[in-house]
């Protein structure tokens, strides 16, 4: 069953490629990604296309009327197509226009908030009065949180500026459903892909470089991501409170390294498709293991998610300009709703404000930031430090069970039978090496191994032949059903 899915989205992907490789307009080459995309996600999610595709409705709507209720002032006589040149051009607000925004935040976060969060605060709610409300389990639409972040961002971005208005509605939608991107971004921003939907060349080493890259993050997934979560999802399932420093450690590092190489193996598969077809998007993460800091952690980890945040949240309650004080708490502020957009669970809060504080921390009495040299290295040590610990409640069902984890990290010195056997059962061969590579090459090594290969003769054959065998490689692990989801399916 896993391969035959497999081979089918292989096949649905070579045919929407092929289809856009035809000399045909761009036009038709957008038509064929607008449906080519909605079939992607109606292959997942049968029902929950249509939620998707409404959000792209009303959110094209709203910024029609948000660029209806715009008034810009000209002393001269310019054409509509004009306008959007003069990027400084001084606009009247009607009093609409931010009733408009209100109405459009309010109805895309009450969205995500019915789908993604009902059952969770029932469920609280029940616990904290003793109540039994019955939970309704609804079931939560792939890629929901990616795309209404992304659906709201162009509401904002024309309310902010009406020049971004668009008026036709198949670019918006093809703006929120491309589907190389679509259920696990990165987060786009359609200022940055507006003129790739209307003017994009596509050159042959663009071509090759996206297969590249695809090949890269599916290698990443098959070989890294899923062998170190099979060691996380033993570990994780285990009364851990019996469990010695050994299995705790080992299932903490092997989880950080799972969630590293699997979302980044997406975001790599995402851009690469992007190249392919054309598009470019922005990087999504730049080894965020080497971090020096926590702040230069979130520089590197999820960076679509964390300019988001910063540009719709952190600037507009006052960033760093209204006092030291307030600067930290709008931080934490950032870093608890960056914990509620991953997941309805007291674990992703924790999770979310365990980087607020340290953040803080750092600003204030850490001087982590101001280590030069060699020294660096003991800010990489704590930064990695905090990040393991932190993924341990991110990974935990609840705040006990993590609690109880990492305790046993730190005291669980007894090298008792059960451990050992479980440990040891963990550390053959091929598990030792996966987990080597994986902390080797979360380090800048691969991009400089790289380029020392482009700069040998016939360095780009070398890369391609191993990309093409990274990509047999993958398709044979699929045929073995060693297949499992993507972690960030489920935000």
């Amino acid at each position: 069953m896993v391969f035959s899915s497999a081979i089918f989205l292989f096949a649905f992907l070579a045919i929407v490629f092929g289809l856009c490789l035809l000399p045909i307009p761009l036009k038709a080459k957008n038509i064929i990604l607008i449906f080519g995309s909605l079939f992607f996600y109606a292959f997942g999610e049968p029902v929950y296309v249509l939620l998707m595709i409404a959000s792209s409705l009303f959110n094209y709507a709203f910024g029609r009327l948000l660029g209806m209720a715009s008034i810009r002032k000209l002393d001269i006589d310019i054409s509509k197509e004009e306008v959007k040149k003069y990027v400084g051009i001084e606009k009247t607000k009607t009093p609409y226009r931010k009733f408009i925004l209100v109405i459009a935040v309010i109805l895309n976060i009450g969205t995500l908030g019915v789908f993604k969060y009902t059952d969770f605060i029932l469920d609280s709610i029940n616990k904290a009065f003793n109540l039994e409300i019955p939970l309704p389990g609804i079931a939560l639409p792939i890629g929901i949180s990616f795309f209404t972040f992304q659906a709201l961002s162009y509401v904002i971005d024309v309310y902010r500026n009406p020049a971004q208005e668009q008026k036709s509605y198949p670019a918006v939608l093809l703006y929120i459903a491309m589907f190389p991107q679509l259920v696990a971004g990165p987060i786009v921003k359609y200022g940055d892909v507006e003129r790739q939907i209307y003017h994009r060349e596509r050159t042959t080493d663009e071509i090759v470089g996206g297969i590249e890259r695809f090949c890269k993050g599916l290698f990443k997934k098959m070989y890294i991501a899923n062998i170190v979560g099979a060691i996380a999802d033993q570990i994780f399932a285990l009364d851990i409170g019996e469990y010695n420093v050994l299995v705790t450690w080992l299932g903490a590092i092997s989880y950080a390294l799972q969630i590293y190489y699997d979302f980044s193996a997406y975001s790599d598969m995402a851009l690469g498709l992007g190249h392919m077809f054309g598009f470019t998007f922005k990087e999504n993460f730049l080894h965020p293991y080497s971090a020096v800091s926590i702040t230069d952690f979130w520089d590197r980890w999820h960076i679509s998610l964390s300019s988001w945040f910063k540009e719709y949240v952190y600037v507009p309650l006052g960033g760093n300009r209204k006092g030291k004080a307030r600067t930290e708490i709008n931080k934490l502020i950032v870093f608890l709703l960056t914990g509620i957009w991953h997941g309805a669970n007291w674990t992703f809060i924790l999770w979310g404000m365990i980087h607020g504080v340290a953040n803080v921390l750092e600003d204030t009495v850490l001087p982590i930031n101001k280590l030069k040299g060699r020294l660096k290295v003991l800010g990489n040590l704590y930064t990695v430090l905090i990040a393991t610990l932190a993924f341990v409640f991110f990974r935990a069902d609840t705040i006990g069970y993590g609690l109880t984890f990492v305790k046993r990290m730190f005291t669980g010195w007894s090298m008792d039978m059960p451990s050992m056997s479980i440990f040891l059962e963990q550390m053959n061969i091929y598990n030792i090496l996966t987990l080597i590579l994986a902390l080797i090459f979360s380090y800048p090594v691969m991009e400089k191994i790289k380029r020392r290969v482009e700069g040998l003769n016939g360095g780009k054959t070398i890369i391609a032949a191993v990309s093409l065998l990274a990509l047999i490689l993958s398709i044979l692990r699929l045929s073995s059903a060693a297949y499992n989801p993507f972690i960030y399916f489920r935000f």
